[in-house]
């Protein structure tokens, strides 16, 4: 799932799509890794995953980043995004 994180936002939560990407706003500083690993418990929480179902693929020191969503069904997951995405 392509992913374009905004660090040092007022608050975490996913805040839509941004050019074909789900866009996840984290308070966290882009410094050691601290954001993307906020970008990934955020995306978890709202999505009422397991922390242990994300895993980054690529993206790692860019804003671009594309995660792995593991043990759910593409529709299931479509669904949460969709109930989210509604919701905010």
């Amino acid at each position: 799932m392509p992913v374009k994180a905004q660090p040092g936002a007022r608050r975490n939560g996913l805040a839509g799509e941004h050019a074909g990407a789900l866009k996840v706003q984290v308070t966290q500083a882009p410094e050691r890794g601290k954001a993307t690993d906020a970008v990934l418990e955020t995306i978890a929480d709202a999505l009422h995953l397991k922390h242990s179902q994300m895993s980054l693929l690529s993206g790692a020191t860019s804003p671009q980043k594309r995660v792995l969503v593991s043990g759910i069904s593409l529709a299931d997951l479509a669904e949460r995004l969709r109930s989210v995405l509604e919701d905010a």
